[in-house]
């Protein structure tokens, strides 16, 4: 989807930093499951669950969706951010999904660890 008219100064640097964000986000949900699949425990698995559970605060927070959002918009963004990649019905599902995959990931990687 394009955006119908061009974005602010402040509405792109908010746009930069939230993509930033789910990067960051989407790396620690990468590395959460690595450690679920090969039994790795380390000080960087904390961080990465950490981060992930303070987005949960935040969707806690917003009610499901993104607390940027209301800020994004203000900024005269209405595109969210989800949507500049996925189609809109797939961008509002793509919250409850990652946030199941998340909650499996970390309940995995939290296993005790059997050593043969």
């Amino acid at each position: 989807m394009t955006d119908p008219q061009p974005l602010s100064r402040g509405a792109r640097a908010l746009r930069a930093g939230h993509t930033a964000i789910a990067v960051v986000e989407l790396s620690c949900l990468g590395y959460v499951w690595t450690c679920a699949l090969t039994g790795r425990r380390d000080v960087l698995l904390h961080g990465a669950m950490s981060v992930l559970a303070a987005e949960g605060v935040g969707l806690v927070i917003g009610r499901g969706n993104c607390p940027l959002g209301p800020l994004q918009q203000r900024l005269g963004d209405p595109v969210p951010l989800f949507e500049l990649v996925l189609p809109p019905v797939w961008a509002r599902r793509a919250v409850p999904i990652l946030a199941g995959i998340s909650g499996v990931g970390i309940a995995l990687a939290l296993r005790p660890v059997r050593r043969s």
